[in-house]
């Protein structure tokens, strides 16, 4: 069965005006129900004093939304404390079945299902925690088909218009409590449910395809950037030992020089006195910080600009095209290449400099070169820092550096270009095939549990 062809499935045979405008019809036969009038919601405000330090290797377990992915609960990854901290509130200890919804801050609207318990476990104060009451004996509805329409936009889009707070969003559980939800009878819920898990779990499947596709080109792009940047192109050239216990044999007409032998320019980003956080702007001239170097590239935060009487204030950290930026701190190894439309930004406060005569290297070819993987775990080995990681000018002058020919760069450097023309073309068709797969699994689910298609068993739809 196509998951995602929602066409493919039959309509209910009768429909009414659900009454709210954004939704429209709704199966004849389904009711309104207001989430507090059948839900217990569950969160607390704070932890009582709770502090990391009491954490402990053994316990129940701590749940926060950080620990969600793909809508499930990394347990591996939740702290845990003691047995009387957990004693504390039995309305947030957490039993198989619930539905959490993070209530708060950037991660608002973020859900996960507690598919089962691998010991006691509780919530944060940032969580709520949704259970359906008794009504008659039953529960008032599935939370697997709650946990679904939870996902829709049609919810999602509630916690963002009913979110306050000027500078840390939340939801109340009023705001919440008071959503009105169309739910048909409890075991149609439950084969809606069970189509959604059997069609999603496929649709999971595919995605996660091509997520490991992806990698897999990942690994591949930087595997043939490595070998052309330490190996050349010719398969028959000569080798000699490099000396160099992470680069193994190289070509043996390549020169092998550390950086400081040639001249060059090191120079840390603006620290301390010299920029301040109050002088960034929206919409100025961009800094360019580790998170702006994204494979090789730099990708620049309009938020995070500045005036131009800043970079008169720093002209050392201004840059120039043909520039490597480096990360000097935290993720070491992040690196990307200045070109002529970054020239003139700012280095960040977290970047550094290097500037090389040009008459020795191919600006790409020293970049591509510089961000080897090896290099990240080299300049890892001797960062100094006991909190974060942080790279001196000392070291990275001490880096060991290929020499080909300018003119066998300039081939390298071209060859690459090739190369990785065609890896990314294969990533972007992935990447479109995941975000199709994507939108498919949310139209499906969406036309599921708002009744837009009739998912019950043959002989349940004939018996109607």
């Amino acid at each position: 069965m196509d998951g995602g062809n929602v066409m493919s499935f039959a309509r209910y045979p009768t429909y009414k005006d659900s009454g709210v405008e954004w939704l429209g019809e709704v199966p004849g036969h389904w009711a309104p129900k207001k989430i507090r009038a059948i839900s217990s919601l569950k969160g607390r405000l704070g932890w009582q004093g709770l502090k990391a330090d009491e954490y402990r290797e053994e316990g129940p377990y701590v749940v926060s939304s950080a620990h969600f992915e793909d809508r499930r609960i990394q347990w591996e990854e939740c702290p845990r404390v003691s047995q009387e901290r957990y004693d504390t509130d039995e309305n947030i200890q957490l039993a198989a079945g619930d539905v959490l919804l993070m209530k708060d801050g950037a991660a608002m609207g973020k859900l996960a299902f507690v598919d089962g318990l691998p010991g006691p476990a509780c919530l944060n104060s940032h969580l709520l925690l949704f259970r359906p009451i008794a009504v008659d004996g039953a529960d008032a509805y599935s939370p697997k088909f709650a946990f679904y329409f939870m996902q829709t936009g049609y919810f999602q889009e509630h916690i963002k218009v009913n979110g306050t707070g000027a500078t840390f969003l939340g939801i109340s559980q009023d705001a919440i409590g008071r959503y009105e939800i169309n739910l048909p009878p409890l075991p149609e819920q439950l084969h809606i449910a069970a189509f959604l898990d059997r069609e999603t779990a496929k649709i999971d499947a595919l995605v996660a395809e091509q997520q490991r596709l992806i990698e897999l080109l990942k690994e591949k792009r930087q595997a043939v950037i490595s070998h052309a940047v330490t190996k050349g192109l010719n398969p028959a050239a000569p080798m000699k030992d490099s000396g160099i216990e992470w680069l193994g044999e190289v070509p043996a007409h390549w020169g092998v020089k550390p950086l400081c032998r040639f001249p060059c320019l090191v120079q840390a980003g603006p620290f301390g006195s010299q920029l301040h956080a109050e002088e960034y702007v929206s919409g100025g001239i961009p800094l360019v910080n580790p998170t702006n170097m994204v494979g090789g590239l730099i990708v620049p935060n309009e938020e995070v600009t500045v005036l131009p009487e800043v970079l008169e204030r720093l002209p050392h950290q201004v840059l120039r095209a043909g520039d490597v930026v480096f990360s000097r701190r935290g993720e070491l190894g992040r690196c990307a290449l200045v070109t002529d439309a970054e020239s003139g930004w700012l280095c960040g406060t977290g970047s550094m400099i290097l500037r090389l005569d040009q008459g020795d290297f191919n600006p790409e070819y020293l970049s591509l070169y510089l961000s080897l993987g090896v290099l990240k775990q080299y300049f890892e080995s001797l960062s100094i820092g006991a909190i974060m990681d942080s790279l001196s000018s000392s070291t990275l002058l001490a880096l060991s550096m290929l020499v080909p020919p300018v003119q066998e760069q300039n081939r390298i450097v071209t060859f690459l270009e090739g190369r990785k023309e065609s890896l990314d073309t294969l990533t972007a068709e992935a990447q479109r095939a995941i975000d199709l797969l994507q939108e498919r699994r949310t139209a499906l689910i969406s036309a599921a549990v708002t009744g837009q298609i009739d998912v019950r068993p043959a002989s349940e739809r004939a018996s109607a």
